[in-house]
C-alpha cells in the first residue's frame, strides 16, 4: 500500500512565487496532492496557484496558525509535507524528508535551513532564531537547531493529534513544543534555503513576531511546566519576604517589639502569595498530566508512518 502524500502550502500574496513552488513540489513528489491555502491574498495568488495545478482552498481568518489549523483539520493523508509558498524552501529535498519519516517511522522531520545567501534571512532573524532555539532547549530539555523552519514533514498521527492554538507565525514554535512534550520520534535534515524571487515580500516582522514567539514559549512553559513556572515565582516572593523579615526578627529578638508593622504585614502577604503559587503549580501539574495523557491517547489512535507497508512486506515474505 502506497502512502498518500499531501503537500500543504499556506499562502498570502505570493503571486510571484507560488507557481514556482507548486512546480517544484510537483516535480519532486509527482504522486502527491498539492494544496494551496490562501489567506486573503489581495493579488492573483489563487488564480496562479490553480493554473499551476494545485488544489486551492481559502482560510478567511488571518494568520499562519489559523491556516495550519484549517489545513490539518481538512486534509486527509498519511504523510504531510508543509512548506511556505514563497519558493524559499528546496522542493527537491522533499523525497529525502519523506523517506526519513517512513524508513524510521518518525512523526516529524524538520528541514533545517542552510544558506549562503545573505538575502535569504532578514536582519536579526538568525540571531533571534538561535536565541529562541537555545531558550527552548533550556526550558524543555531538548530542541531542534532550527525551530522556526516552516519546512516540515509530518506523520498522520502527529497532524491529527495536534491541537493548534497559535494564530500567527508562532505556530512553528508550538509544533516543536508539541513534539517535545509527547516525546515523539523526530529528526532534522539540513536543506538549502533560498532568497525570495523578485516580487515576493516577506510577511514576517522580525521584532513583533519575535516577541510573539517569545511570549508563546513562556506561555507554553507555564502550561506544560506549571510546577517550575509557579515554583520560581513562589521562590522569588519567598526570598523577598525572607530579606524583609530578617531585620524584623532581629529587632524582635532584642526588644520583643515589632515597630514596623506595615513591613510585617507585607512579609506575611508575600509568604502567603509564595505558598499559593506553589500549590497552584502542584494543582495545575495534575491537570496538565491528564491533558497530556489525552493527547498521547489521541496520538496513539493512529498507526505509525510506514506501518502498513512494513506489515505487508512481512506477510508477503
Amino acid at each position: 500500500m502506497t502512502s498518500r502524500i499531501a503537500v500543504l502550502l499556506p499562502c498570502y500574496n505570493e503571486e510571484a512565487a507560488i507557481a514556482q513552488t507548486v512546480a517544484g513540489f510537483r516535480a519532486a513528489l509527482p504522486d502527491a496532492t498539492i494544496y494551496v491555502y490562501d489567506n486573503n491574498s489581495r493579488d492573483r495568488t489563487i488564480e496562479v496557484a490553480r493554473a499551476a495545478g494545485a488544489i486551492v482552498r481559502t482560510e478567511r481568518i488571518q494568520g499562519k496558525g489559523n491556516v495550519v489549523r484549517r489545513m490539518f483539520a481538512d486534509v486527509d493523508a498519511d504523510i504531510y509535507v508543509m512548506a511556505d509558498g514563497d519558493a524559499t524552501y528546496d522542493a527537491a529535498s522533499a523525497p529525502a524528508l519523506v523517506a526519513r519519516v517512513l524508513d524510521e517511522q518518525l512523526d516529524m522531520v524538520v528541514g533545517a535551513r542552510v544558506t549562503q545567501a545573505d538575502a535569504a534571512y532578514r536582519r536579526g532573524h538568525k540571531m533571534g532564531n538561535a536565541l529562541l532555539t537555545g531558550m527552548l532547549a533550556r526550558l524543555f530539555g531538548r530542541s531542534f537547531t532550527d525551530i522556526l523552519s516552516g519546512y516540515r514533514v509530518f506523520s498522520r498521527r502527529f497532524v491529527k493529534s495536534f491541537p493548534v492554538l497559535s494564530s500567527g507565525f508562532e505556530i512553528e514554535t508550538e509544533i516543536s513544543v508539541h513534539a517535545l512534550e509527547l516525546k515523539m520520534p523526530v529528526a532534522e535534515i539540513e536543506t538549502p534555503y533560498f532568497a525570495r524571487p523578485e516580487g515576493s515580500e516577506s510577511k514576517l516582522s522580525t521584532y513583533s513576531d519575535g516577541f510573539r514567539i517569545l511570549r508563546t514559549i513562556v506561555q507554553l512553559y507555564r502550561i506544560e511546566r506549571p510546577v517550575l513556572f509557579f515554583g520560581i515565582i513562589g521562590a522569588l516572593l519567598a526570598a523577598i519576604a525572607l530579606v524583609l523579615a530578617v531585620p524584623l526578627v532581629l529587632t524582635y529578638m532584642h526588644t520583643h517589639l515589632v515597630p514596623r508593622l506595615p513591613t510585617a504585614v507585607l512579609v506575611t502577604g508575600l509568604t502567603i502569595l509564595a505558598a499559593l503559587n506553589l500549590f497552584t503549580g502542584l494543582i495545575l501539574d495534575t491537570v496538565v498530566r491528564g491533558r497530556r495523557e489525552v493527547r498521547r491517547l489521541a496520538y496513539l489512535a493512529h498507526r505509525a508512518p510506514g506501518g502498513g507497508e512494513r506489515r505487508e512486506e512481512r506477510s508477503g515474505a
